[in-house]
């Protein structure tokens, strides 16, 4: 199998194993698919996060509204009755006014924590350093994890306009979002290798050969977006080696400069010219009045 390291900028994101015989115009897309996956579980790592500490999302005209403003414009969180947290729920005001402060209990909050870890795990970016390949399974292994451990904390379900549920439902909207700008559509996606664009209409093996142990480096751009930066010659930690090994030549030239006391040249025993004199009997000669 042809492993994969694929990369966004200079950032390692996963492994994936295909075979050299493989499409591009397939290739690219489930580059995208897992690409966009991992982010997906990310946000909603993020927000699930949010959830166990503030309980669910308030309607958008409640969002950010102070409690005498609440009152005053007489609004009402109607979701808040129906999604109510198994076992009871705990107040903890969500200072950002985005979610009812209504969090689950403490064991509750265990049981979105644990698996918010678990799903973390799975896609993340340690798996490269760990030599493990990420495929489609394995995200939608975490996406599951992430719907159960909500299906158990919240049996009512989420009010339509959770963006945990609009994640989960694919009906997400992130534009005009950071996060937005993130995600490639599979439609834009391309893969590109020592300085080349992977052509869609080509085989992964008429780049790089039939050889199926082969390990290569691509990096997945949008359409559009030109060429990304090529790999460094050296790896940073190849590169912190080498300064570190010149730090320390340098320095042991600088002890060998401090050394160089070159004084003893007028000492009696280093003049090679004292033996000659001496046969010539024209030793301790001095010159000037007595």
């Amino acid at each position: 199998m042809v492993r994969l390291h694929v990369k966004r900028g200079d950032e390692s994101q996963f492994l994936l194993e295909t075979v050299a015989s493989a499409r591009l115009s397939e290739l690219a897309p489930l580059v995208a698919r897992i690409y966009n996956g991992r982010l997906k579980v990310q946000r909603l790592c993020s927000e699930m996060e949010e959830l166990a500490e503030h309980g669910t999302f308030l309607p958008y005209n409640m969002q950010g509204l102070t409690d005498e403003q609440i009152e005053e414009l007489k609004l009402k969180d109607e979701w808040a009755e129906k999604c109510v947290p198994s076992g009871g729920s705990v107040f903890k005001k969500d200072e950002i006014g985005r979610r009812n402060g209504h969090a689950p209990n403490e064991k509750m909050q265990q049981v979105i924590k644990k698996t918010i870890e678990e799903a973390k795990a799975l896609i993340s970016r340690k798996q490269v350093q760990a030599n493990v390949c990420v495929n489609m399974e394995m995200v939608k292994d975490a996406l599951d994890q992430l719907r159960g451990a909500v299906m158990i904390v919240y049996p009512m379900g989420l009010p339509p306009h959770d963006p945990i549920r609009m994640e989960f439902e694919d009906k997400e909207d992130l534009l005009g979002t950071q996060a937005g700008l993130e995600v490639i559509e599979e439609s834009e996606a391309q893969l590109w290798w020592a300085g080349k664009e992977l052509k869609e209409t080509k085989l992964l093996s008429d780049y790089i050969g039939k050889n199926e142990k082969t390990t290569i480096i691509v990096k997945i751009q949008k359409r559009g977006q030109g060429a990304p930066g090529r790999e460094p010659l050296i790896s940073h930690e190849e590169q912190k080696q080498m300064m570190l090994y010149y730090y320390k030549k340098q320095e042991e030239l600088k002890k060998l400069e401090d050394d160089d006391d070159d004084s003893f040249l007028n000492a009696e025993w280093a003049d090679h010219h004292a033996l000659k004199r001496q046969f010539h009997g024209v030793k301790d000669i001095k010159w000037g009045p007595r």
